[in-house]
């Protein structure tokens, strides 16, 4: 069920209302039916992998608990010498790390073998022929479930930060079956935690009109993202990707921008349609996106792009390989053998680049079974270690050039130059095989004669080349408002109630006259995974 069919509107009208009216401590479980209905509308073969996280991670996080409690309970006996608790301590953390790591095995490695195995064994056959060898391992016809890299993600921060003492186990199953699988942000994200969304789900909401009005503004502004600007410059982008010989020179650029226009409009208007919903039952789900084309860097710009997956991989990933004893020892090892002050500095730097470089070969990874979402996630981790790197020769190219690094004008190159390596990185997220990407990469590099009548062709029409640039320069103006710190949504509530109005009937008869709808048209980009 797309959530830009009319079936889920409907879907989420009846539920909204049933909502507001049922009593207010049943809140939580209408929610919980109707996220378990909203996944057997959209595929009910795969609900078992669903069930089977949320199983194994409630108990995982439920023996984890009663070990703390254990814990505690056997510390507040008087008659334990030190060397005693000491040992409590270490066995309880010994059998809590097996708890985390039973809980790691099992659900990522489903997520693993529903989306990987095939490129695994495709991969290997490749290696069997290059040998010499006739024999060929068979693929396996694997339905791949709505939404489970989200929720595998989620349902494992979980038991992280219950291991961690962040949050306490949820005893109640039906309960946490909600977070796990809560409708609005099951097939795109964003990936919620446990200590953020669990409060919100199980204290009562009472109907306001500003909160409904609110989430139906959210769903209608990611309505124009989707049919205003990115399903109509997805037109472009699969002209040129589908094609990777027929274009060259500025027309494949063109199409790497149509790309760029595609993915962000398609995401953020999901996550806008997502926010929105969720915003009608009282639910503020995190934000996903913070106008990431204003980075000043690639680092910069991960934080701002697919916000919750970043802080995940964070939180999850980051920090504790950067920190693990492993790096600290690498990190001795180059201070004391470093006789420079640039090697010292590599002692610091080192752990971190490596880090990086795991977090950006997961994020490939996770982008798809593939080779060029490899290259995609490495091409993006190579970039920020090399930064890290160059810190210090950076720093004294400042000095050197006496740079002003807060000039509008550097600042402002940062920008149009992340901008740029970004669109690079596109290639490869977009093309359908590596050797594609690097042909439409070559491809980029021939002349082609400038036509405006080409670039007509390519969108379609001469009205559909207005409406993305329109589109784009709305969304444009936005985005400049809320960098500058502006609520867009808080601001319109001040205004006349006739401008307000004007605002909401202009926005839905955008994209009800203008919006882009094709045979292709409906589904969201990130719901594949």
């Amino acid at each position: 069920m797309s959530l830009v069919s009319t079936g889920f509107l409907v879907f989420l009208l009846v539920g909204v209302i049933v909502y507001y009216l049922i009593p207010k401590k049943a809140q939580w479980a209408w929610l919980l039916i109707l996220s378990y209905a909203y996944y057997l509308c959209s595929g009910y073969k795969t609900i078992i992998f669903m069930i089977l996280t949320t199983c194994v991670t409630y108990s995982a996080g439920r023996l984890l608990q009663y070990s703390e409690e254990k814990l505690d309970n056997n510390l507040k006996q008087e008659d334990l010498s030190r060397e005693d608790k000491k040992a409590f301590k270490e066995k309880n953390k010994a059998f809590k790390k097996k708890i985390v790591l039973a809980a790691l095995l099992l659900v990522f490695g489903i997520l693993a073998v529903i989306k990987y195995y095939n490129f695994a064994i495709e991969n290997i056959n490749s290696i069997i022929k290059a040998f010499g060898g006739n024999g060929r391992i068979s693929a396996l016809k694997l339905l791949l479930p709505l939404g489970i890299s989200f929720y595998s993600f989620q349902s494992i921060s979980y038991v992280i930060d219950v291991y961690r003492g962040k949050v306490k186990a949820c005893s109640n199953i039906f309960k946490y079956a909600l977070f796990v699988s809560y409708f609005p942000q099951i097939t795109q994200g964003p990936i919620g935690r446990y200590d953020r969304l669990a409060p919100q789900f199980f204290e009562e909401h009472k109907y306001d009109l500003v909160v409904i009005q609110h989430g139906l503004q959210r769903m209608a502004w990611g309505l124009f993202k989707k049919f205003i600007i990115a399903d109509r410059a997805g037109v472009v982008a699969n002209l040129v990707f589908n094609n990777p010989g027929q274009y060259h020179g500025i027309y494949v650029i063109i199409g790497v921008l149509g790309y760029c226009a595609q993915l962000y409009g398609d995401f953020a208007g999901g996550i806008d349609m997502v926010m929105g919903a969720s915003e009608m039952f009282g639910i503020q789900l995190d934000d996903n996106f913070r106008q990431p084309f204003f980075s000043h860097s690639i680092g910069e710009f991960w934080r701002r792009w697919h916000i919750t997956l970043g802080t995940w991989m964070k939180d999850y990933v980051f920090y504790p390989f950067s920190l693990s004893k492993a790096m600290n020892k690498l990190g001795k090892f180059f201070k004391k053998h470093s006789k420079t002050r640039f090697g010292k500095y590599m002692a610091k730097a080192l752990p971190i680049c490596l880090a990086d470089l795991l977090i950006f070969f997961i994020v490939g990874v996770w982008h798809g079974a593939a080779w060029k979402y490899i290259v995609y996630g490495m091409y993006n981790g190579i970039i920020m270690s090399f930064s890290s790197i160059m810190a210090p020769v950076y720093e004294k190219m400042f000095k050197i050039t006496h740079i002003n690094k807060n000039a509008r004008w550097y600042r402002a190159w940062q920008i149009v130059r992340t901008f740029i390596l970004v669109n690079i990185s596109w290639y490869f997220d977009d093309a359908a095989t590596l050797t594609d990407a690097f042909r439409l990469m070559g491809n980029t590099f021939k002349h082609a004669a400038f036509s405006m009548d080409a670039v007509i062709k390519m969108f379609g029409s001469e009205v559909d080349l207005i409406i993305v640039l329109a589109g784009c320069v709305v969304w444009l103006i936005i985005s400049i408002l809320k960098e500058k710190g502006i609520a867009i949504r808080a601001s319109l509530d001040k205004k006349p109630l006739i401008i307000r109005w004007a605002v909401y009937i202009l926005l839905v008869m955008s994209v009800a006259t203008v919006g882009y709808i094709s045979s292709t048209s409906g589904g969201f980009m990130y719901a594949q995974f």
